[in-house]
């Protein structure tokens, strides 16, 4: 039987960097406020032609695409599976965020991937997937969903940013929470590091190499997403339809196209810390997460750019690596609970809701 108070839960993220699953095995405890622990955590790489399958995903016919729904939804459990048995794990369930296929809110349409009946059936568990589809029927964007998970388990910050495929930031500003994505990151590094021959740029140390393009850094701040004001988030299809076009235009270097865009990434989210707080107030606590934490190069011009408004806070490895996995899985307690976990203020919904889809019965 689930203790109303104490749960625990594997939450799994497929990002939209498309390097694995992350899949971490959590408890969480209700007291004054909500307590948690990552018990244990992994990144389950791929098998190389799912990974493949999965990168081309928005490619593919409408019975291919479904097709590959239930084999990726069958592959995460028989990893949730083999994980929780080589450990001797017995979670209450597992949440899952899948993998992000096509998101379109201001269509009213977003898909993730990775069957919930199928990974419900190979994991032999309770599962609670597909956290966005309510929130986009109801207005909103249906993301970002980690603010919920920032405000509850991380209220210590003022700021969240998560660096992961796509940057958003997560802070409370008129008594309220908001968030959005800032701007595309990983999703862009990578693309143009695997020009090279890299699977990404470690600790930014190409884009250290290469010069700031001042016309393509002006480009980029001109691009339609600046320009919308409130509740907004980036797919996959604005990257490819607007930023990689203008990236490619030239005939520039790579370390300096790298360059410019941790210039204009650095620029674009110290401007949205500094907007919220106004200079010679008391510092501010930002927390960064996400593989984006990693590139030293980044978080030094980042530094340089905050300096006098927020203090900036990198957690250990574990944190950096799962928050993501961790927030999902706090998500399906709030989800089992009835409780809120998407908040209107963050997504621009017409109001609160809490979502998911569950497959199988709980104790």
């Amino acid at each position: 039987m689930i203790n109303n108070d104490r749960y625990k839960l594997i939450g799994l993220m497929s990002g939209t960097s498309g390097d694995g699953l992350d899949l971490a095995f959590c408890s969480y405890e209700k007291n004054k406020q909500w307590e948690f622990e990552i018990i244990q955590a992994a990144t389950i790489p791929f098998p190389e032609k799912l990974g493949q399958s999965l990168q081309s995903a928005h490619l593919l016919d409408a019975e291919s695409l479904e097709f590959l729904d239930i084999a990726f939804g069958t592959w995460m459990g028989q990893v949730v599976r083999d994980f929780c048995t080589r450990n001797a794990f017995q979670p209450d369930a597992i949440a899952s965020h899948g993998h992000t296929v096509f998101h379109r809110p201001e269509g009213g349409m977003t898909r993730q991937i990775g069957n919930g009946q199928a990974l419900c059936e190979a994991s032999g568990l309770p599962v609670i997937n597909d956290f966005r589809i309510l929130d986009v029927v109801l207005g909103g964007q249906g993301a970002p969903l980690v603010p919920i998970g920032d405000a509850l388990l991380f209220p210590d910050f003022d700021f969240a940013l998560n660096l992961g495929g796509i940057a958003n930031i997560s802070m409370y500003t008129g008594g309220q929470r908001i968030a959005f994505d800032t701007c595309p990151f990983n999703l862009l590094l990578n693309h143009f590091s695997r020009k090279v021959g890299n699977t990404f740029d470690a600790g930014g140390n190409l884009a250290r190499e290469g010069m700031v393009i001042p016309e393509l850094l002006a480009d980029l701040g001109q691009l339609p997403y600046y320009s919308l004001s409130g509740a907004k988030s980036l797919g996959r299809e604005h990257i490819e339809a607007d930023f990689i076009p203008l990236l490619e235009k030239g005939t520039h270097a790579i370390p300096d196209v790298l360059a410019t865009l941790i210039e204009h990434f650095a620029d674009n989210i110290a401007g949205v810390i500094q907007h919220q707080e106004n200079p010679g107030t008391n510092k501010k606590q930002l927390l960064i997460t996400g593989g984006g934490a990693y590139n030293v190069f980044f978080i030094e011009k980042l530094s340089e750019k905050i300096g006098t408004y927020a203090n900036l806070t990198l957690p250990e490895n574990e944190i950096i690596d799962f928050k993501e996995a961790l927030v999902f899985g706090f998500l399906g307690v709030l989800r089992l609970r009835g409780e809120t976990n998407c908040l209107a203020s963050v997504t621009g919904a017409s109001r609160d809701s809490c979502g998911g889809t569950v497959f199988g019965l709980f104790p």
